[in-house]
């Protein structure tokens, strides 16, 4: 019998380790090829620190390349212009998207909402262009969820109506908790800290004061030693202001927090702001006695730019209360 064979194409370190998850639970077929975006730093430090693990069987990762394969089985980013550009002048075929954290809720809700809406980031102003080429994604996949060849692979909790309308369009929607990172042994152990602090992208993005996210951390320094692991995209300038002060630990950024902080022991906890990495980081860690808990972000933190309904949004999906 023939051995079924993947190309997974993956942007962002959280989309690697999913890729890797997704062949191991035996959705993308007997051998993947993992291949990563080149020139993006967290995903060169991510695929280091896999490669030195036991990988799945048939399962192998790329060196980073510039240019995208010509076919492509599994995708972490459905928002992506390259990615809805391939999809769309290549042949139809099976599609498996792996967890790209809140974005991946946002495409379930466009593919199982009534007629086809482009496949467009939230808060973005697309050009006429970027527009077309998103509807015409978004009409491809739902082709490819006619066929039964499209799924979607996710840690996050999908709520229930959600999760019928999105198999009612004929997408195949599978769950997961991490089982092939939670099977690997831990070799490095985690920071002695009592606290952990996740970075955010939220200040970068503009949806929360500056101001406001670094008198916090001023504060909680001043209660007690943390450390602080940064989010990829967070500002350099921010970086060095966390760094000089008293108490606080600010680690290498990039490798997702699911593989650096599985080390942790009870006792220890992990606060984030709103974060998809809170769900995955209970699943891994709760069992050890570690508390993930999600930070509430106060009315005065949001800037002009979260919409009330953003904010539900990702305090919702986040575990926050809002």
């Amino acid at each position: 019998m023939r051995e079924q064979e993947s190309v997974a194409w993956v942007e962002s370190p959280l989309q690697m380790l999913c890729a890797v998850e997704a062949h191991h639970a035996g959705l993308l077929g007997d051998r993947t090829l993992v291949v990563p975006r080149a020139g993006l730093r967290p995903l060169a430090a991510t695929r280091r620190e896999l490669v030195g693990l036991a990988l799945p069987e048939g399962l192998e990762l790329a060196k980073p390349q510039e240019r995208m394969p010509r076919r492509l089985n599994a995708v972490g980013d459905a928002f992506s212009g390259r990615v809805q550009l391939r999809w769309i002048t290549s042949r139809s075929g099976r599609v498996v998207i792996v967890d790209d954290g809140l974005a991946t809720i946002r495409l379930l809700e466009l593919l199982s909402s009534g007629p086809a809406k482009p496949l467009l980031r939230a808060r973005a102003t697309p050009s006429a262009w970027r527009g077309t080429l998103g509807l015409l994604a978004a009409l491809r996949l739902r082709a490819a969820a006619r066929r039964g060849s499209l799924s979607v692979f996710t840690a996050l909790p999908v709520p229930d109506k959600l999760a019928e309308a999105v198999r009612q369009a004929g997408v195949g929607l599978t769950g997961h908790d991490f089982g092939w990172l939670r099977e690997q042994p831990l070799s490095v152990p985690g920071p002695a800290e009592r606290t952990v602090v996740l970075g955010t992208s939220l200040v970068r993005n503009g949806l929360v004061h500056r101001e406001r996210y670094l008198h916090w951390l001023r504060e909680l320094a001043e209660r007690e030693p943390f450390a602080y692991f940064p989010h990829r995209r967070e500002d350099p300038v921010d970086l060095a202001l966390i760094r000089e002060r008293p108490g606080v630990t600010v680690h290498a950024a990039g490798v997702p927090a699911e593989l650096t902080l599985r080390g942790l022991s009870a006792g220890q906890r992990v606060l984030s702001l709103p974060s998809t990495a809170i769900s995955s980081l209970r699943v891994l860690l709760s069992p050890r006695g570690v508390a993930v808990e999600p930070v509430h972000v106060p009315d005065d933190w949001w800037t002009s730019r979260a919409a009330p309904s953003l904010r539900s949004h990702l305090q919702m999906f986040s575990g926050a209360p809002s």
